[in-house]
């Protein structure tokens, strides 16, 4: 697959990447080079390999829930560039 300037500007538009002429061109490039590889993988007899959701065959690897003690106020609060002695304070978003 051959990714052209107008796919990165579109990309980088999405993403509100402000992309300079130049830098459009080294990732159109990298890009490219990119799925090259990618597109190399196709070349690969897969047909008897298993699919893989995971690479470990991990079964339940959540802890048990128990209750512990937890970290303590002010220690918590001492961390926050603002709080008021018993909770953070953050600026108001609306």
């Amino acid at each position: 697959m051959k990714i052209s300037k107008e796919n990165v500007k579109r990309v980088a538009r999405l993403a509100r990447l402000d992309l300079s002429e130049d830098e459009i061109a080294t990732m159109t490039r990298q890009l490219d080079t990119i799925l090259q590889y990618v597109a190399k993988l196709d070349e690969l007899d897969t047909k008897d390999v298993a699919v893989t959701t995971h690479p470990q065959n991990a079964v339940n690897t959540f802890r048990n829930d128990e209750a512990r003690p937890s970290l303590p106020r002010d220690k918590a609060l001492a961390a926050s560039p603002m709080q008021n002695g018993e909770a953070f304070v953050v600026p108001k978003v609306i």
